[in-house]
């Protein structure tokens, strides 16, 4: 890792531990404390099974983008850089975002590809596992506006994901449809850019025909995935199936610390929280933890110290978990470097 990196990732760390410090002294960390010490040992490695089976469940999701490019990797394989991208998320500022390029540099390695098609596979996974969240949270949300007789406390939040679960796959759909429109109108910009990145300096920049040419090749590898449908049809129920597994798991954290929430709540609580991934610390620890506490405590009856342990639980400890996995999986296929 550069040191201007490590910096970042410290820094980032430092504001998830303002995050949750701020959380407990609001929320009272003793009772939190009280709370996570009441957890059923048993029922929390069952905790800690459906966390490892939701990135199993991701890792198949990507061996089936990856077939669906002809890209022969072996089953394993596609599992210990699911695993190893993981933890390039939990380690890099901004999430996603930081963590993918690293991801797909690492496929590269694995699987002798070009970079962009790795990180092609990479960005459309990410595009697949937002399909799945979308219908499981249009369907939380919609139980919740036929169930709950007033306006509610989460206003008009509900309705607003039910109406993106129905408007982003439509405007998905129609920019496929008119890709090479699009791509002719804002092609003509690829020039203009290219000279305004060459001009910064220390940033090294192909020529511009290269960049043209990776483009082309990311652009080609997306579109090979869309248009395979039994692969893609294979690797969103296999992210489906991950996000049942994760949504499960907050479920059992509740009972585990001897409290119910409705089965349907983290299904629909999950994929809102993902928003604070954008949070800058690595993974968007913090940011996700508060968002999911919120909305917990709005559509629970359980008491906020015990939201916030059950959050504290299943989130900071599936974190510690995956990147502990994750750091493993690196280590694995830098081996077989």
């Amino acid at each position: 890792m550069q040191r201007e990196d490590f910096v970042a990732t410290a820094v980032g760390l430092g504001a998830a531990a303002f995050v949750f410090a701020v959380m407990f002294w609001l929320v009272d960390a003793g009772a939190v404390l009280a709370a996570a010490r009441s957890g059923d040992p048993l029922l929390l490695l069952g905790v800690a099974a459906t966390i490892l089976l939701w990135n199993v469940s991701w890792g198949l999701a990507l061996w089936n983008v990856l077939r669906a490019l002809e890209i022969d990797v072996p089953l394993e394989n596609a599992l210990l850089v699911n695993a190893a991208g993981a933890f390039a998320n939990h380690v890099t500022p901004f999430g996603q975002a930081g963590g993918e390029p690293v991801t797909a540099w690492l496929l590269t390695k694995t699987a002798g590809t070009d970079y962009e098609v790795s990180l092609a596979s990479i960005t459309s996974l990410d595009a697949i596992n937002v399909v799945p969240s979308l219908g499981f949270a249009a369907l939380g949300a919609s139980y919740y506006v036929l169930t709950t007789t007033t306006n509610g406390e989460l206003g008009l939040l509900p309705l607003g994901v039910i109406t993106a679960a129905v408007v982003l796959p439509v405007v998905a759909v129609l920019l496929w449809r008119n890709r090479t429109t699009l791509r002719r109108r804002f092609g003509s910009l690829g020039p203009g850019i290219h000279r305004v990145v060459s001009a910064i300096p220390l940033v090294p920049v192909p020529d511009l025909e290269t960049v043209k040419g990776r483009f082309a090749g990311f652009a080609g590898a997306v579109g090979r995935v869309a248009v395979s449908r039994e692969r893609l049809a294979a690797a969103i129920g296999c992210s489906a199936l991950g996000w049942a597994f994760q949504a499960t798991g907050l479920w059992v954290t509740f009972l585990a610390l001897d409290s119910f929430v409705p089965v349907y709540v983290p299904f629909f609580v999950l994929p809102l929280g993902k928003v604070g991934s954008v949070f800058p610390t690595p993974g968007g620890l913090g940011g996700t933890e508060a968002i999911n506490v919120t909305l917990l405590t709005v559509l629970t009856a359980a008491s906020v110290p015990t939201i916030a342990a059950a959050v504290t639980i299943h989130s900071v400890g599936g974190y510690l978990l995956t990147t502990s996995v994750g750091a493993a999986a690196t280590s694995v296929l830098g081996v077989r470097e």
